[in-house]
């Protein structure tokens, strides 16, 4: 299956796991004028390996800490006639690691288990002329929701509450998670001699999903909700989500005609989402409410573009697309009274649509077959979004439509013998009315809402080299600047009354937020991988590392002592033995260090936090054919 990134807003079908891989390719910057629907800041483009006319196949096992096990593998090959076929499948699991405390209420008593098995199926068919791929794939996960830890951060501080340990919490309420999706497309092109080739990609994806969290993270309410395990109310929430998705893309590529190469098609989506929310009194286990949202968006676009080689060294390219967005939102259902939104009745129906023509001109000047230089401008275009949240002082919103400039130039090099290699980059973006969300702050609500702008610049480097034999180095870095940029733009802060606010406040007590980082957006970000490998009889014993860090972040749209995440530095190790015919054994680490970071938080009610990744020590087991 080829994933790219897109504006489905369902983080359930993007996070389709990942196995079996060809390749991976970035664009940066706005993209919609090569294929598929346009995308604000840029691609991520995962192609699966295809079926080919050779037997082949591959399969890996490891075994680590809390009987995490990741295994996958594939087999492909011919079927005759023109025919092949490839069957890939993952499987990954891990034994439940944190113990839950609590001695009353619904909770598990064990949390942080998952059991994830996803397998995907492709029948291809190729003649001289004509290329066809049908992929059916699909994937069902058990597991446990993200677990809240109530008043691990403490007051004043971005540090850990004394007496935290991570292998344990204190919950009461319920927590279930599982999802079970299904998927097909077909990718079929037509050679046409003389002229080019011609596009189709057909998919259709659906899923269901079911997640209930106790989201107060605690088992003890009062105030001040000060403390491990301690909230100033209780919230247990959940709900199920159903999306369906379809869509088409037709694309006709010419061919290069003295340099000069066209490209141009239409994209059309549908997605009809029907997702509710449930909640849950303290130690029931019978829901309140049922708030049931029916949500459609549909988008269609027409792009083009062209490619101009105007000698060995210079090239420019080109294009145009025409967006447009139509979305609905119906919310429905019921809940206990307190919880409507006063002077709202249902069902209430929201609308919002939107288009624009965006554009991308960029030019690429190889200076010798060391040395290219690339240039790049253009816009990109969000559509409008609606939030539809009925419960605890949210109203339906609506954020109109963001465009964004954005440009980035930088210089690719190399040296005789290939074996440096520094490249350096920098950029700069607008957005124009961005979209941003409020979550949380003085109650459980979410809210949309447009920011005049945000700013985005920084500087990219990285470096390659192989010192010698057996010996592969390469690092990054980048340094990234952002800026909301909005007078009066405001937002609820603290609903607990308990953090330490950064941000001066309006009449009302929000919190403005002028002049913020964008949320989660580090200042620095580097990473370093080395790999050294020494030939030993009919193979190589290798050791390999991989490290990766970012400056702090802010959590929300406000700054809060409490809520800004500490810089990160995680790293991985590697070592084993990898013989010529493609069998490799090892062992490895991963969070070496055993670093621990709060990540993200709840505001409304605690200095609730959520916790990254623990360490996780193995072996493992891979071979190729």
């Amino acid at each position: 299956m080829t994933m790219s990134r897109s504006k489905t807003r369902s983080p359930v079908l993007k996070s389709f796991p990942i196995f079996d891989v060809a390749n991976v390719q970035v664009l940066r910057g706005p993209q919609g004028t090569l294929f598929g629907r346009n995308t604000p800041a840029g691609v991520v483009k995962i192609s699966s390996a295809a079926p080919g006319d050779e037997l082949n196949g591959y399969g890996s096992v490891s075994w680590g800490s809390y009987n995490t096990v990741n295994a996958e593998g594939a087999i492909g090959g011919p079927l005759g006639g023109g025919f092949s076929a490839r069957i890939s499948g993952l499987l990954q699991r891990r034994d439940d690691w944190v113990t839950n405390t609590a001695t009353t209420g619904l909770a598990d008593k064990k949390l942080e288990g998952y059991r994830d098995l996803a397998g995907r199926l492709q029948i291809a068919y190729d003649s001289a002329d004509f290329h066809a791929n049908l992929n059916v794939h699909a994937r069902d996960l058990d597991g446990t929701p993200r677990i809240f830890r109530a008043g691990i951060i403490r007051r004043g501080t971005n540090d850990f509450t004394p007496g935290f340990d991570k292998s344990k919490v204190a919950l009461d309420g319920l927590t279930s998670q599982s999802l079970s999706s299904f998927g097909v497309n077909l990718r079929m092109d037509y050679h046409f001699d003389g002229m080019g080739t011609l596009y189709s990609v057909t998919g259709y994806e659906s899923s269901n999903t079911e997640s209930t969290g106790d989201i107060d993270g605690g088992n003890i309410y009062r105030f001040p909700p000060l403390g491990l395990n301690v909230a100033l109310f209780d919230v247990n929430t959940g709900g199920t989500s159903k999306p369906k998705e379809f869509s088409q893309e037709l694309r006709f590529q010419t061919d290069d005609f003295g340099g000069f190469r066209a490209q141009f098609g239409a994209y059309y989506f549908k997605q009809n989402l029907d997702y509710n929310e449930t909640a849950y009194f303290l130690n029931s286990s019978t829901s309140y409410q049922d708030i049931i949202h029916d949500n459609s968006n549909e988008n269609f676009g027409i792009f083009a573009s062209a490619e101009y080689k105007a000698s060995d060294a210079l090239s420019f390219r080109g294009g145009l697309r025409y967006s447009n967005d139509k979305r609905t939102d119906t919310v429905s259902g019921f809940t206990a009274g307190f919880a409507l939104t006063p002077g709202l009745t249902l069902p209430i129906t929201t609308k919002a649509s939107g288009d624009n023509v965006s554009w991308d001109l960029s030019s690429t000047w190889v200076a010798n077959e060391n040395v290219n230089v690339y240039a790049r401008v253009a816009t990109g275009y969000l559509g409008p979004a609606i939030q539809g949240r009925v419960l605890f002082g949210s109203v339906p919103t609506v954020a109109d439509s963001q465009t964004t400039l954005s440009g980035e130039a930088g210089i690719k090099t190399q040296n005789d013998a290939k074996t440096l290699r520094f490249d350096l980059a920098g950029y700069w973006n607008r957005t124009k009315n961005i979209q941003l969300t409020a979550v949380g702050g003085t109650s459980n609500s979410a809210r949309l809402l447009n920011a005049d702008k945000a700013v985005g610049y920084g500087l990219e480097a990285e470096i390659g080299a192989r010192p010698l034999d057996g010996l592969d180095l390469t690092a990054s870095g980048s340094w990234n600047f952002t800026e909301i940029r909005d007078t009066g733009i405001a937002v609820g802060s603290c609903g607990s009354g308990q953090c330490t606010l950064l941000d001066p406040v309006n009449a009302a007590g929000l919190a403005l937020i002028d002049g913020n980082d964008l949320p989660q957006a580090p200042r620095f970000i580097a990473n370093f991988t080395a790999r050294f490998a020494v030939p030993v009889g009919a193979g190589e014993v290798f050791a390999f590392t991989d490290w990766a860090y970012r400056s702090e972040v802010n959590f929300f749209l406000y700054e809060a002592t409490e809520f800004r995440g500490k810089a990160s530095l995680e790293g991985g190790l590697k070592l084993g033995y990898r013989m010529d015919s493609g069998l490799e054994a090892s062992v490895f680490a991963r969070n070496i260090t055993n670093q621990t970071r709060i990540v993200s938080g709840i505001d409304f009610n605690n200095l609730t936090g959520m916790i990254n990744e623990p360490r996780i020590i193995g072996v493992e087991l891979r071979g190729r054919f």
